[in-house]
């Protein structure tokens, strides 16, 4: 078993790769009441059009199959759901599809055991039928019709509209109506069988557990499966510019919800290490442009444009990567240019050395801080291992950012013809 040390937050991880293919990585916690396990598949909505292993033919599948799949997991040949089984246990279960992975989830303090019993048997035991398949079809289209009139989910998927032409991050995770009524119980079992094999799977455990331990129980409790080989992936090319550059729904809101997006261009063949300083860079960037200490951010306060900071988020996965800014507002418009004109004059007259250091040793400390809890640890590695990237790495890599690399990526990035702005209001 491999162990990793860092010493900044005085933590080990232990990974293993098995010979099925799966990875297990465990970050002990002594002394630490709750436990936390995720299993993940490198499988997620943006995953449509592939080639399975051993096949020359390339298969596309409706949208929505990736979360539709995550809800058929829980349901059992014997007639019982396992998250209802898991509940009666005490414990706090859980599953969620994003645009690259799906994962399921279980955290607690008692019966971890039964627990990871139950959470290893329906992962790895499929029962579709054309009956519950159907079924599952109206659950679904409930939860799609509610996303529908959801303010905020609208003004970030309006926003994935606006950039991306081709790209299917634009495209609902849920699937619409029309996609979901397409799949059966044969398009369940081939993308389960392609995704849920163990070589594209990770497992990342979290709590007071002795290591060598823990992997010889999981490893107790796989079944025997042979590694697929790799799976082709296949998404569309996707051009440079924006589609347009405002986008506007109304729905019922107290005040307008506003998205600032920037689509990012710079991410293909980008080595691991320069991905962790960008992302690092980018959430610098935000937090001096129009962060809570911002001079923008305290005179759109001031004038109650504002009354809370925005969230920033830099998101990115294989194909995709761009800036979100959201929020509530008076006037989506107001900010939106203002922020462009921030944009504008950081170019001009360069970064401050002291709100530099400031933002930086602030976000350094954010991540400190999540090493206090269990559920933040397991689920960083987890979405981290899946782009390629150990999470201690970010405390070692900020350290490298300087003034210099900031402004490069304010030039490199935040591009006014890559800007677009979603508004949801009444």
């Amino acid at each position: 078993m491999q162990v990793i040390e860092n010493l900044k937050v005085k933590e080990k991880l232990y990974s293993e790769k098995l010979d099925n293919g799966m990875s297990v990585l465990i970050i002990p916690k002594p002394g630490v009441q709750k436990k936390y396990v995720i299993w993940g598949t490198n499988y997620g909505s943006n995953d449509n059009k592939f080639i399975v292993p051993g096949e020359d033919k390339q298969t596309e599948v409706p949208n929505g199959v990736a979360h539709f799949l995550e809800h058929k997991m829980f349901e059992q040949e014997n007639g019982t759901n396992s998250l209802d089984t898991l509940t009666a246990l005490g414990v706090n279960a859980n599953a969620y599809t994003t645009n690259d992975h799906t994962a399921y989830l279980f955290e607690c303090t008692d019966n971890f055991y039964e627990a990871l019993d139950e959470l290893m048997d329906y992962v790895q035991h499929p029962y579709f039928t054309d009956e519950n398949v159907e079924k599952e079809k109206g659950i679904i289209g409930q939860e799609i019709m509610m996303y529908d009139d959801y303010p905020e989910w609208r003004v970030y998927l309006n926003a994935m509209q606006a950039m991306y032409h081709n790209n299917p991050i634009k495209i609902d995770i849920v699937g619409t109506i029309e996609t979901i009524s397409k799949i059966d119980k044969e398009i369940l079992y081939k993308c389960y069988n392609t995704f849920y094999n163990p070589s594209n799977m990770v497992m990342v455990v979290c709590g007071d557990f002795e290591p060598n331990k823990i992997l010889e129980e999981i490893k107790k409790r796989l079944i025997k499966k042979e590694q697929n080989g790799e799976i082709k992936r296949i998404y569309p090319e996707e051009p440079e510019s924006i589609v347009k550059e405002r986008i506007e729904q109304k729905l019922e809101v107290s005040r307008p919800l506003y998205t600032i997006a920037i689509k990012d261009n710079n991410n293909k063949c980008i080595e691991k290490n320069e991905l962790i300083k960008k992302e690092l860079s980018i959430q610098i960037l935000l937090n001096l442009l129009i962060g809570r200490s911002s001079k923008l951010y305290k005179k759109l306060y001031n004038e109650g444009t504002i009354n809370s900071q925005p969230s920033l988020d830099y998101e990115y996965g294989k194909n995709y990567a761009h800036i979100l800014i959201t929020g509530q507002t008076t006037n989506p418009d107001e900010i939106y240019n203002e922020f462009k004109s921030e944009v504008k004059n950081m170019k001009e007259n360069g970064i401050n050395q002291n709100d530099f250091e400031r933002i930086k040793k602030m976000i350094y400390g954010g991540y400190v801080k999540e090493y206090n809890d269990v559920t933040d640890i397991a689920r960083m590695f987890l979405s981290d291992y899946f782009n390629g990237i150990n999470t201690f790495e970010y405390l070692e890599e900020i350290e490298t950012i300087n003034v210099e690399y900031l402004n490069q990526m304010l030039k490199d990035v935040f591009r006014e013809e890559n800007m677009v702005l979603s508004i949801v209001k009444n």
